[in-house]
């Protein structure tokens, strides 16, 4: 069987869920503490869906192996071409390239909605996750200290951004 990356469908919710709530309870890849329903995932989609941002899912037959979306990165019209993402790989699946097949559709998805630059942020503790978006371009562009706490302790986050534009050398005001 091939994995393939396509659009989610409703029916792939309980996979996103499954690796949310693993994220959420076992990682500090999300820095909450209560994990969340099929009711809250169905919420979550229903509104990329309406606001015309892609959800993909890498899938294995019927098993969902990992997600990736973006949304809006701040609410305000001056960050109009600003997405921030979230991509998220089933721990039984972590270094298998997953991730690396979700991103340049979404890249691709985000260049073809206008958008010029896509952030991530990233707990300073995943070495793994921060080197993963080196290699698809990102660069750390911040860090804030502190600002997150789970497993009883402080965590840092770390800001990564791409530049989404064929030829960054240019840069024209939309």
């Amino acid at each position: 069987m091939t994995l393939m990356i396509r659009p989610a469908e409703i029916s792939d919710l309980a996979g996103i869920l499954e690796i949310v709530n693993d994220a959420i309870l076992n990682s500090t890849a999300i820095f909450s503490h209560h994990v969340v329903t099929l009711e809250n995932r169905r919420a979550w989609f229903l509104d990329r869906k309406e606001r015309n941002f892609p959800v993909l899912v890498a899938a294995l037959g019927n098993e969902i192996l990992g997600f990736a979306s973006f949304g809006d990165f701040r609410p305000h019209d001056g960050y109009l071409h600003t997405v921030e993402h979230s991509i998220y790989v089933h721990r039984h699946h972590h270094g298998k390239g997953v991730g690396k097949q979700l991103m340049p559709p979404l890249f691709e998805a985000a260049r073809a909605m206008g958008k010029h630059i896509m952030i991530g942020g990233v707990s300073a503790d995943n070495a793994g996750s921060i080197h993963f978006h080196r290699s698809l371009g990102f660069s750390e562009t911040g860090r804030l200290k502190e600002v997150g706490w789970k497993f009883d302790r402080w965590l840092d986050l770390v800001f990564m951004q791409k530049n989404l534009d064929v030829s960054s050398s240019s840069h024209v005001h939309p």
